[in-house]
Formats: C-alpha cells, sequence, structure tokens
C-alpha cells in the first residue's frame, strides 16, 4: 500500500473533500481526478450526497474504474441517466451544489481561461474552450478546479482570456488547497512538504493567508478508498504530479 503523501493523492483527497453531506455533486469532461476524488468520497466518508457525472450517471456504482471521466461504465447502476441538458438545467435552476471544472489558468479571483493562451488574434495555444463551464462556474453553488502544475504560468495575476467569469470556490494543487473568501482566493493549507513561502513564491497572483497552515494528512479511510480505486498505481502514473 502506497502510504506516501504525494502529489497525485493529494489533489484528489483534498478535491473529494469538498464535498458535503446530502448535496448534488458533479464531475465533467477530462476530470479523472475529480472523477476518482467523488467515488473516493462515497468509500471514505460515512454521509451520503448525490453524485452526478457526464457519462449520465446519478449514484452509479461501475463495474470497473474508467481511465476516462466520460466512459459509459460511469452510469452502471444508476438511479437514474441524465443528459446533458439535464445537468445544465438543474445547475441554471440552482440545483447544483458543488461542481468539479477544468481550467488551464487561473487568477486570484478563481475566474477561468480555456480558451488561449497569449492574444486571441494569435494564440501560443489555442485551447478548446469553455464548454459547460461557462455555464456551469456562474451558476452552480460552489465550483472547484484542480491544477498538477502549481506555477505562475498557471495561477496568473490575470488572463489571458476570461473564459468562465464567477469565480472558483476552491483550488487543488500538488502543493496547495486555495477557497475564496471575500471574492478571492485565499490560502487553505499547504503540502507539509511545502511551505507558505514556496506557494507564495509560485503564485501569480497575491493572496491572504491568514489561518492557514499544513494541510491535515490523509485519515485511513481516505488512503485506503484511494487505493482501492487505484490498486495498481495506474491512475498515478498517468496523472504524472510532480510537487517540483
Amino acid at each position: 500500500m502506497r502510504e506516501q503523501w504525494s502529489g497525485f493523492s493529494y489533489i484528489v483527497t483534498n478535491l473529494a473533500r469538498f464535498i458535503r453531506p446530502n448535496e448534488i455533486t458533479f464531475s465533467g469532461v477530462n476530470s479523472t481526478l475529480p472523477m476518482l476524488a467523488c467515488l473516493m468520497a462515497k468509500r471514505a466518508y460515512d454521509w451520503n450526497f448525490v453524485y452526478i457525472n457526464v457519462a449520465g450517471g446519478v449514484d452509479p456504482t461501475p463495474s470497473s474504474i474508467p481511465i476516462s471521466s466520460s466512459d459509459p461504465v460511469l452510469a452502471e447502476g444508476s438511479a437514474s441517466i441524465f443528459s446533458n441538458e439535464d445537468f445544465y438545467d438543474l445547475c441554471t435552476r440552482g440545483g447544483m451544489d458543488l461542481t468539479f471544472l477544468g481550467a488551464a489558468q487561473l487568477d486570484g479571483s478563481g475566474c477561468a481561461n480555456n480558451s488561449c493562451i497569449g492574444d486571441w488574434a494569435h494564440p501560443k495555444v489555442r485551447l478548446p474552450g469553455g464548454g459547460g463551464g461557462a455555464v456551469m462556474l456562474p451558476t452552480a453553488r460552489r465550483a472547484c478546479t484542480w491544477r498538477t502544475e502549481h506555477s505562475r504560468r498557471t495561477m496568473v495575476d490575470k488572463l489571458d482570456f476570461v473564459t468562465s467569469w464567477g469565480g472558483m470556490h476552491g483550488v487543488v494543487t500538488p502543493i496547495a488547497v486555495f477557497v475564496k473568501r471575500n471574492d478571492r482566493l485565499a490560502l487553505l493549507s499547504w503540502h507539509a512538504e511545502s511551505s507558505l513561502e514556496e506557494v507564495r513564491a509560485r503564485t501569480g497572483f497575491e493572496f491572504d493567508s491568514t489561518g492557514a497552515g499544513p494541510t491535515h494528512p490523509p485519515s485511513a479511510r481516505e488512503r485506503d478508498a484511494l487505493q482501492a480505486l487505484d490498486a495498481n498505481g495506474q491512475f498515478e502514473r498517468d496523472a504524472a504530479v510532480r510537487l517540483r
């Protein structure tokens, strides 16, 4: 059993910790780590919540853990099947408590860029765009994202393009957890192998760190649940998360 508080386990576990009892939670396309976080929370915590995924599953009991967060296996054993229109409608009506959405760049307000790196007319990189995030980020009660890299090129003072407005409630990277406070991202905690000074040095925007400290290590149940989902470590190898 892997005991290390790795960058991979740090991200998955701290995403799971954003989930609250009796809430409705959603994970979307290209969201393997949030998918694992939701499935892990079902195993690690005593309380219940409703898990909807982009494959259409509602509280599924998949026979295997797929590589893709859009795999139809994530609809196995579902209480019902949701279409894309269904969960967008639920979200815009105020019924989605927590949604996990990806972001290429984040600013200090928690807004996201998934459109381009560089000038819009002549970008260095053209990104896939907002997808459902442009709808769900402003309308979900809370939205959280993750970055497998914590650097000034991803955590920026000013976005190259504002794809999704509204601001993330929470952000998890390999070395830090941020939460929204007074309309800005504030540091909640940092990886025990990191420090406040390192987080500041690797973040392009200013943030409040009042009350922040080292992140609580994973409980035995959190560790065992993630181990069961990734018994041979394939997800961790594929994610290739590095602390530095």
